[in-house]
């Protein structure tokens, strides 16, 4: 499950005057990336393995309760709630507010450690959320 982040720089428009350099490389060789091609930066900002409490949440408020493995536009708002009910559960021990859910490839749905763990890994993914930019989530089984 993959929390991805997309920043427009919409380099490949002169009017938006982008500036700068982009060195990469991979396996020590160069890779080459011209900046004037560049419209968006993707990042993976977030990654959850098993976590069903987790990925049912974005079934549930993301994806109007389809669960088919496509990527799907997450607001900052729906970001910020989903820590804040993390951070809730946490505090009050309420694994109601996220119930684990059964599936293949899901994992436990244990109240364990794992469980809670999961939670605080959420709260620290979602801490440093950049209103410029869009958030996708998705899910590959």
């Amino acid at each position: 499950m993959y929390l991805t982040k997309r920043v427009y720089v919409g380099a490949n428009y002169e009017h938006n005057q982008v500036k700068g350099k982009i060195e990469i490389s991979k396996n020590g060789k160069p890779v080459q990336v011209k900046l004037n091609n560049v419209s968006a930066i993707v990042e993976q900002v977030g990654y959850w393995r098993k976590a069903n409490q987790i990925h049912n949440w974005f079934v549930q408020n993301v994806q109007d309760g389809e669960d088919n493995c496509a990527e799907y536009y997450v607001s900052i708002d729906q970001l910020k709630q989903l820590r804040e009910t993390c951070i809730t559960a946490l505090v009050t021990k309420n694994a109601d507010l996220l119930p684990p859910t059964e599936g293949f490839f899901f994992g436990s749905t244990e109240i364990d450690q794992f469980y809670w763990d999961d939670l605080k890994e959420t709260v620290e993914i979602l801490a440093d959320l950049d209103e410029n930019a869009d958030y996708y989530y998705n899910a590959s089984w």
